[in-house]
């Protein structure tokens, strides 16, 4: 049996498609298919039906992709024990963020997870668009903000805390905001993503309802890095999540505004998760991982220290 092929059936299975597994393995569709048609051929059974759209498993091809599903993480499994018998994790680990997160937060972190364990290599995916971790092949990813419905396994990594801010020299010439109402005399910079152009909520101390502001101003853009780099140059107000802007806050080169009230981008708190497969947590590159990942971040994320970093310097 050709152990090649049971992985390639494996992503086409769990994919439902041809072309997410020849993306994963980096080869042609007409490679693919062919292969899963001889691996159907040396077996004398149909395993997938083919429609235009999409790949479904034929009920042998159901339980046979159970089956090898288990295997092949048995194999793996053995495969680390023997390739690193002292328990180093080894492998290559597919992590997935979203852009702007990926950039402050998840390279750094990375970075020192690599140099602990110099066996383990990372292709990290950074885009704002929602990806399918099973269809994508990903080992571990990351969710900022309103988390779907998944099968996957969701940890909660952190709270979203929004900061409203504008550089020294803006407020200077503005004026600093006295309440929320009072932005609309202000230029507010905006993120226009795939949910469109943001929002801002107010919740007051004890206030059970956010307060609406419907802001505007100057500049839209679907780069959150863009937007804070216009706001340090004296454009306008920004609110972002404090991972985003930590630094900034630190160096003064932004200033927080409103911090009486707390600031949301959406009419409930949101959160930063992590997400992974079940059946690859045991796996010990990504076991590894996540328990960097949480020391990392415990008890308070570095990016929630930003006063503390201010008043050091």
């Amino acid at each position: 049996m050709d152990l090649n092929a049971l992985r390639v059936f494996e992503r086409v299975a769990a994919t439902g498609s041809f072309t997410a597994a020849a993306r994963h393995f980096h080869r042609a569709v007409s490679s693919i298919s062919r292969q899963i048609a001889a691996l159907e051929a040396s077996l004398g059974q149909q395993l997938l039906y083919r429609h235009t759209r999409a790949v479904t498993l034929t009920e042998a091809g159901e339980r046979y992709y159970q089956d090898v599903r288990e295997i092949l993480k048995q194999l793996d499994l053995a495969t680390e024990a023997v390739q690193a018998p002292g328990g180093e994790p080894s492998g290559l680990l597919r992590i997935n963020a979203p852009v702007a997160f990926g950039q402050r937060q998840i390279v750094p972190i990375l970075s020192a997870f690599q140099r602990r364990y110099p066996s383990v290599k990372a292709e990290l995916l950074l885009t704002d668009r929602l990806t399918d971790p099973v269809r994508e092949g990903i080992d571990i990813t990351f969710r900022v903000g309103e988390l779907a419905d998944t099968t996957l396994v969701a940890r909660r990594l952190a709270p979203m805390n929004y900061v409203v801010a504008a550089s020294p020299e803006y407020l200077a010439q503005r004026g600093t905001p006295p309440t929320p109402e009072a932005l609309d005399h202000h230029d507010c910079l905006l993120y226009q993503g795939e949910m469109g152009r943001q929002r801002w909520y107010f919740h007051a101390p004890q206030a059970r309802e956010p307060l609406v502001c419907k802001v505007d101003g100057s500049l839209y853009s679907n780069d959150a890095e863009s937007l804070v780099r216009a706001a340090t140059l004296g454009q306008g107000l920004v609110m972002f999540p404090t991972w985003l802007i930590a630094d900034e806050l630190a160096s003064k080169a932004l200033i927080p505004v409103l911090e009486t009230w707390r600031g949301e981008v959406a009419p409930t708190r949101r959160d930063i998760h992590v997400l992974y497969a079940q059946r690859h947590a045991d796996t010990r590159k990504i076991r590894a991982f996540l328990d960097h990942l949480f020391q990392t971040l415990w008890p308070t994320p570095a990016w929630d220290r930003w006063r503390e970093r201010r008043v050091a310097s």
